[in-house]
Order: C-alpha cells, then sequence, then structure tokens
C-alpha cells in the first residue's frame, strides 16, 4: 500500500502526518479522512485551486494531469513545477511527500 507524508502545515497539520492508504485512493478525500482538512470549495469538482499540493516525493509516479487542472494550476499561489489539484490526483502505487501551502486564492474559508 502507498504511503503518504504530509509535511508540517501551520493551520491543517501542525505535526506533519504519514499514513498508508489503497492504491488508486484519491490524494484530497485521503487527506480528509485523515483528518487533515484541506480546503476543497469547489467540493472537488476541478473548479477551483483551494485544495491545491506541491508533490514533493512521488509526482512521476501520478498520472499526468489535464488541460482544465493545468489552466486552474496557473491562479493557484505558490505554483511550482510539481504542483498539483489533490482532488484530481490519483494514488497509483508509489509513496508520496507532499506539502499544502501557506495560502490559497480563497479570501474565507469554506469551514469544511
Amino acid at each position: 500500500m502507498p504511503r503518504i507524508k504530509v509535511l508540517p502545515h501551520a493551520q491543517f497539520c501542525p505535526e506533519g502526518a504519514e499514513f498508508e492508504v489503497e492504491k488508486n485512493a484519491n490524494l484530497c478525500q485521503s487527506l480528509l479522512k485523515q483528518g487533515i482538512k484541506i480546503e476543497h470549495a469547489c467540493d472537488m469538482s476541478c473548479a477551483c485551486t483551494t485544495c491545491h499540493v506541491i508533490v514533493r516525493k512521488g509526482f512521476d509516479s501520478l498520472e499526468e494531469m489535464n488541460d482544465v487542472e493545468a489552466d486552474l494550476l496557473d491562479r493557484a499561489w505558490g505554483l511550482e513545477p510539481d504542483s498539483r489539484l489533490s482532488c484530481q490526483v490519483e494514488i497509483v502505487d508509489e509513496d508520496l511527500e507532499i506539502e499544502i501551502p501557506k495560502y490559497t486564492i480563497n479570501h474565507a474559508s469554506e469551514n469544511h
């Protein structure tokens, strides 16, 4: 089973986290199941950038992003070459290390 390592984030995961997930699990849903309350203002429909993550390790194991995700990421705060929308990431078979950026483009929390 793949392992996900989440680097510390002051608001969502102050101590960091590490957990196993089923193959083909959705990254955003997996984070939420672990109590990591990552924002997802569009309810995971690939219409915003609030679930933006940076994949520090394991990026090359992920399927390529589609054009909609790529266009949306252009608006994400703190965009890096290894950025993805966690709602669009299917965890295949390799461990991932992710960082949740400090900010999102969301001006108000959606209380998810």
